[in-house]
């Protein structure tokens, strides 16, 4: 889409959102946010009104969009009104409905195993791509952007630039990952890399070029690992790094490395793997299994 067929309005919250450096992915759910309110108000959003937004939300769950959809759109809607519009007064009249809390479903380490095998059968650059988020906790949008000088063969790290939070983290390099991405060097597209500092090619290439494959490809090729693997729990590509960080606490790794890792803010956030620990939660002693004990008798004074 060009600029001239851009409506002022949508250029000037794209500004906005620019200006305070909000992620691609942000923008776009934040526009498509945007024009769900203008379809339903057949008009432009600059003229709605506070009962408009109200109708708008009883709107959206009537319309059967779950709570994580419905609250996602109006965190959009939420930006245009409050900033880009200045119109504080309707800005009030969003709320947010509290979300279900999910334990993340992992693998278990055999699976993840059996999944990375399979998928060096299908093909080298799946697996290493599937070994980056088991194995370095790395999420999709962070293994396609992998570069060749965030490689750190000489310590052992891999430098994740810029992701999540706009933040920079350091992850394990393990030996099998770092066999992995020489074999793969040695064979991967050289197209795009025509003018690219040797230290700015992208690990990863896609058809377009100086662009990186892109994370709904890879999620279709993790989908049919997982099919040939036989895994048949609903499993997400995330699922890896939830497995990742799982794994990890099972093996007694200190909670807050795990986080430096993730890259996680706030501990809280990284605390929820103990509710998915499932090697420790198994070893746990369940009352059932043991015999009761009986309570001791209290002893009896002896007279002096």
């Amino acid at each position: 889409m060009t600029k001239s067929t851009i409506s002022p309005l949508r250029q000037r919250m794209i500004e906005d959102m620019n200006a305070r450096n909000l992620c691609e992915g942000t923008q776009r759910n934040h526009i498509r946010a945007c024009k769900r309110f203008a379809a339903f108000l057949k008009r432009s959003p600059d003229t709605a009104e506070a009962d408009d937004v109200r109708r708008f939300q009883l709107h959206l769950m009537e319309d059967g969009a779950s709570i994580q959809t419905r609250n996602r759109t109006m965190t959009g809607l939420r930006f245009l009104l409050r900033v880009t519009l200045r119109r504080h007064d309707l800005a009030a009249e969003v709320y947010h409905l509290k979300e279900p809390v999910n334990l993340p479903l992992t693998l278990s380490q055999e699976e993840a195993r059996r999944l990375i095998t399979v998928a060096g059968r299908m093909s080298l650059r799946l697996r290493l791509m599937l070994a980056l988020g088991y194995g370095c906790g790395l999420r999709a949008s962070e293994v396609v952007r992998l570069r060749a000088g965030h490689i750190d063969s000489e310590q052992g790290i891999i430098r994740v630039v810029q992701s999540k939070g706009c933040k920079d983290r350091h992850v394990m390099l393990p030996e099998e990952v770092l066999d992995l991405l020489r074999r793969w060097w040695k064979e991967r597209p050289t197209r795009s890399d025509a003018g690219a500092p040797p230290l700015e090619r992208l690990v990863f290439p896609g058809r377009k070029a100086g662009k990186p494959l892109t994370t709904r490809h890879l999620n279709r090729l993790f989908h049919e690992a997982c099919d040939a693997a036989g895994i048949k729990k609903r499993v997400t590509l995330h699922s890896l790094r939830h497995s990742f960080a799982t794994h990890l606490l099972d093996q007694g790794t200190d909670i807050r490395l795990i986080q430096a890792v993730l890259g996680h803010a706030h501990l809280d956030t990284t605390a929820r793997y103990t509710r998915v620990a499932t090697g420790r939660i198994a070893v746990i002693a369940s009352p059932l299994s043991g015999k009761p004990k009986r309570p001791k008798k209290p002893r009896k004074n002896k007279a002096a």
